[in-house]
């Protein structure tokens, strides 16, 4: 994405010229979606890019400053609940750290009024919901915003300080030496071993059904995979989509793991960074599996994977159907979207994951 797709209305020059300027604090207000998080992250990397000096600090949901705990990028946290926002107390902490510079990846005008409000003398975000006079550098969003990627627009926001709107980065999660021998200690507890070729497999999605591939063709999926019988297939999910796990699993012999609810964040980072291949629907566990760099198979039906697809990474299925990318939670027609892709299809490419 070239620079000029993006429009700052404040003259950013005497950012630019700050480059090497060893006390710089920076906060980046994270996403609050996990997938969308991961999709942040190369902001962070390309700050130190920037200036290697600065301290780069994130301000997002609890689990937002798990998924970065162990980032090379990060010196600090600011994390608050999703469910008991203490406003004073964000804004507070704000000003305690005295940061120089505010980037805001999301668009709401509450988080831009909390930078606002802690007297952060550069504010830079996406000019959206009446918060423009809040921001000392606002951006607007590009006309063709639906053809480019979140990582670029994410990047973007970079601008008024680097003087870039894009670099080479990818997102990138990072996991511990402790917490990949705490992930095989778990699978050898099921009977899973380096030795076996292991598949997770994520078969919910946040948004609604229609980012769903159907439940019968997991099974049936799961039915192939499984003839082979070096393979372990791993079933994740949340508390939400457990009863979908569970219901999906049930079916299997104990090749088949369900850990659907029985993990933290960062067990399932590391439990996935174990795979040989990764399945799944568009969702937070898409990226991350993608940012571990794991052999992708990603689905898609009601939305674009040119927006959100995983980035530079792994193989999309999408169909591509006249009514999509809808952006509907259910769909109110036949699903053809997914439905015309098939169980033939995913199994395939699943298996060209081990001989790439």
């Amino acid at each position: 994405m070239s620079e000029k797709n993006i429009d700052f209305s404040h003259d950013v020059s005497s950012l630019q010229g700050c480059s090497h300027h060893e006390k710089t604090k920076i906060i980046v207000r994270m996403p609050n979606w996990i997938g969308d998080a991961v999709m942040a992250l190369p902001v962070l990397e390309d700050i130190k890019a920037w200036n290697k000096h600065a301290e780069v600090f994130i301000l997002g949901h609890l689990s937002i400053c798990e998924l970065v705990k162990e980032s090379p990028f990060v010196d600090g946290v600011i994390a608050f609940s999703k469910k008991e926002k203490n406003v004073p107390k964000i804004i507070a902490d704000l000003k305690h750290h005295k940061f120089d510079i505010g980037l805001l990846t999301t668009n709401s005008f509450s988080s831009a009024w909390w930078f606002w409000k802690a007297k952060i003398p550069v504010r830079i975000g996406y000019s959206m919901h009446f918060r423009r006079l809040l921001l000392t550098h606002p951006a607007c969003r590009p006309k063709n915003s639906e053809q480019v990627h979140e990582v670029e627009m994410y990047k973007a926001l970079l601008n008024p300080i680097t003087g870039q709107s894009s670099s080479l980065t990818r997102p990138t999660l990072y996991v511990s030496a402790q917490e990949k021998k705490q992930a095989w200690a778990t699978l050898e507890a099921y009977g899973v071993s380096d030795t076996h070729r292991i598949i997770g497999i994520n078969p919910g999605a946040a948004f609604g059904p229609a980012k769903c591939w159907p439940k019968e063709r997991f099974i049936a999926l799961t039915h192939r995979l499984i003839e082979d019988m070096r393979c372990r297939v791993l079933y994740f999910g949340d508390q939400d989509t457990k009863t979908l796990v569970d219901d999906i699993v049930r079916h299997f012999p104990p090749r088949v793991v369900n850990l659907a609810g029985k993990t933290t964040l960062r067990q399932f980072i590391a439990l996935v960074d174990t795979s040989s291949a990764f399945v799944t629907n568009d969702s937070g566990p898409m990226h991350i599996a993608a940012a571990l760099r794991k052999p992708l198979v990603a689905i898609f039906g009601s939305t674009n994977e040119v927006k959100t697809g995983p980035y530079k990474w792994g193989s999309v299925i999408h169909k591509h159907v006249s009514c999509s990318p809808c952006y509907r939670r259910v769909c109110p027609i036949d699903f053809r979207c997914m439905m015309q892709i098939s169980v033939d299809e995913v199994y395939e490419e699943t298996i060209r994951c081990f001989h790439e």
